[in-house]
């Protein structure tokens, strides 16, 4: 695809509804918040993390793109014979259209399905994997991008980060869960598989679910327990903004209920019908209909009564 639109897009600030100024994702935080996901790609399709992540940085301008956070589309891929959402924005030509995903993560994952499943890509795989710069050309020669700069796009952006490391990496730790949410100087440490289980918990609503450890994706847990991503994302009530787990969170592993024993709790303190969604393990819509309150984002006090029942 084109990189001028994007890349406009990307060179400027943008502004949230506010009217204040939004803070862009660099490259080095985009690495810090994907290199975990890239290198589980790699170690499931075999393709280099590095090529992964450079082609996020370049596709999405680092997550800052229109289509990057309306459609969570990080690398540009279009429509084709895709049948879930799609968004229509111009790039090689006038309202092209792209796909639209729940998820960044479920972008990283249909990426690598895109390049297995394509034909074209197929010469792609017979390369070495820590060979980032057959790869750069290889996509550029297979069609995925017009730009006639773009192997060496990826290559800057791979050499400037040092994310060939994490090919490295992906390699050394093909059987095993990595843990990459280490500073960037001990990328090189391996942790066993086991190190990363979770302990699977029930809640007292009777549903099952982990605590996210540091580090931990959303793919990485939907991989352990052998379900699929959309699964994750409907069992849980984050919103679509949450792209990445955080140390601690509450994920469920089945489906929440549409009410609890508890007819009702006083809050301890402020927070969104989202939030008392997952911490009592009632789906957010039923919450929604119990209360008579149109958003879960809306910002309940603290003392406020909650239904549950």
């Amino acid at each position: 695809m084109k990189l001028v639109a994007i890349g406009i897009s990307v060179s400027l600030s943008y502004f949230a509804f506010s009217g204040e100024v939004e803070k862009q994702i660099s490259k080095k935080e985009y690495v810090d918040m994907w290199r975990s996901t890239a290198v589980q790609q790699m170690i499931d399709y075999n393709i280099p993390a590095s090529i992964t992540l450079a082609q996020g940085i370049l596709e999405s301008g680092s997550g800052n793109s229109e289509l990057a956070k309306t459609a969570k589309n990080h690398f540009g891929i279009k429509c084709h014979d895709w049948t879930g959402e799609k968004m229509y924005m111009d790039d090689d030509q006038k309202n092209e259209c792209f796909r639209v995903y729940a998820s960044a993560e479920e972008s990283y994952v249909d990426h690598s399905l895109f390049l297995k499943d394509k034909k074209r890509y197929n010469a792609l795989f017979s390369l070495e994997k820590t060979d980032y710069k057959a790869w750069a050309k290889g996509l550029k020669d297979a069609g995925y991008a017009t730009n006639p700069k773009y192997p060496d796009l990826l290559i800057e952006i791979i050499e400037d980060l040092k994310l060939d490391e994490l090919d490295k990496l992906g390699i050394q730790n093909n059987e095993l869960k990595p843990d990459l949410t280490a500073d960037s100087k001990s990328t090189s440490s391996v942790v066993s598989a086991d190190a990363v289980k979770h302990t699977v918990m029930t809640h007292e609503n009777k549903v099952k679910y982990v605590i996210a450890k540091k580090g931990d994706t959303f793919y990485r847990i939907a991989k352990e327990y052998e379900l699929g991503l959309w699964q994750l994302y409907k069992y849980n009530d984050f919103g679509p903004k949450k792209d990445v787990l955080i140390e601690g969170d509450i994920v469920y592993i089945q489906p929440k209920r549409l009410k609890s024993k508890n007819k009702e709790i006083k809050l301890d303190k402020a927070m969104t019908l989202r939030e008392v969604s997952q911490k009592e393990a009632i789906k957010l819509d039923a919450l929604i209909r119990l209360n008579n309150i149109s958003s879960g984002d809306e910002i309940l006090p603290k003392g406020e009564k909650v239904i549950l029942h």
